[in-house]
């Protein structure tokens, strides 16, 4: 026997042992069923997946206070994955400009093979660690960035060889799996492992495991937001205005949280240049667009933080 085929052999073993890739025979009528019952029997899968992620709550409320800490003094938060894992990371990273007026720069996806593997297979990409230590040190990491490998089945190369690099260069480390006693969870110092069973179609990631995937990325992404001051209470205050649907909201956003006329909300917009954040401070505290930025400033661009600044 080759050293391919033993290779082979032994992946083979080890998908057979994962519980993503584990086959249902209950299942294997399916595609004689009604189309109905199909949407049913998808639909009873996923009701399961919120379960899966509330075990993983202390853990990921960690994994988030250690990304603010960083990213609060300037760090990044990366995600590597590859398939669908690093297409779920590229998502997460590039709604978070729009979202809560980040840099681009500052919440990363990378995905193994580059941009081309967000719409077509880039073969080996994800078997390849080199790759991935290749990726991030184009970013050329530091101690205050965060890298997130994730992976379904929890063995992805690309994202184990992503974790590992990153720790190694003393960068915070999270490892996203769907899977129990991961390679990735050892690798990483904060393990967030969320065990959905297996797919409806065997083998098929992109399903139940690609639904917790999204759920954990978008508290990581949304909570650190909120940590750094990005929201004000549950609106959405660094919002971009770069569109006519992201003006209206911004109006919106400033009177939901002053009660203001539209008026003086124009007024105040117009005078901190579309700023949502220091119109309504400029609005609450009574202060002009200048002095509402220098107290933004201040106060690292926490709202509340510069309306208690104002108000002494």
């Amino acid at each position: 026997m080759t050293s391919h085929d033993m290779s082979s052999h032994d992946l083979r073993d080890e998908l057979a042992s994962l519980t993503t890739e584990a086959f249902r025979p209950e299942l294997a009528e399916i595609d004689r069923l009604p189309t109905l019952d199909i949407a049913r029997l998808m639909n009873g899968e996923d009701a399961g997946v919120p379960a899966a992620v509330a075990t993983q709550l202390p853990r990921i409320a960690a994994a988030v206070d250690a990304v603010a800490a960083r990213m609060a003094r300037g760090g990044r938060l990366v995600y590597a994955g590859a398939g669908t894992a690093g297409r779920l990371g590229v998502l997460d990273a590039s709604e978070c400009p729009p979202t809560f007026n980040t840099d681009p720069e500052r919440v990363v996806g990378l995905i193994a093979g580059g941009p081309a593997a967000m719409v077509t297979s880039v073969e080996g990409a994800e078997d390849s660690a080199e790759l991935a230590r290749r990726d991030l040190d184009a970013l050329k990491l530091t101690p205050d960035d965060t890298v997130v490998g994730v992976s379904a089945s929890g063995r992805t190369p690309y994202a184990v060889g992503a974790v590992g690099h990153a720790r190694a260069l003393g960068a915070l480390t999270i490892g996203l799996a769907c899977n129990a006693g991961s390679p990735l969870a050892a690798a990483a110092e904060h393990a967030i492992e969320v065990v959905v069973g297996p797919e409806l179609i065997t083998g098929s990631t992109r399903l139940k495991a690609g639904t917790a995937q999204k759920l954990v990325l978008n508290m990581l992404s949304t909570i650190t937001m909120i940590r750094l001051g990005k929201t004000y209470g549950n609106l959405m205050v660094d919002v971009r205005a770069s569109n006519d649907k992201l003006r209206a909201r911004s109006h919106r956003i400033v009177s939901l949280a002053t009660g203001a006329s539209d008026t003086d909300i124009e007024k105040a917009l117009t005078e901190t240049g579309g700023e949502v954040k220091h119109a309504i401070l400029a609005l609450l505290a009574g202060v002009d667009g200048p002095t509402a930025a220098r107290l933004l400033a201040e106060s690292g661009g926490h709202l509340r933080s510069a309306l208690g600044q104002a108000a002494r």
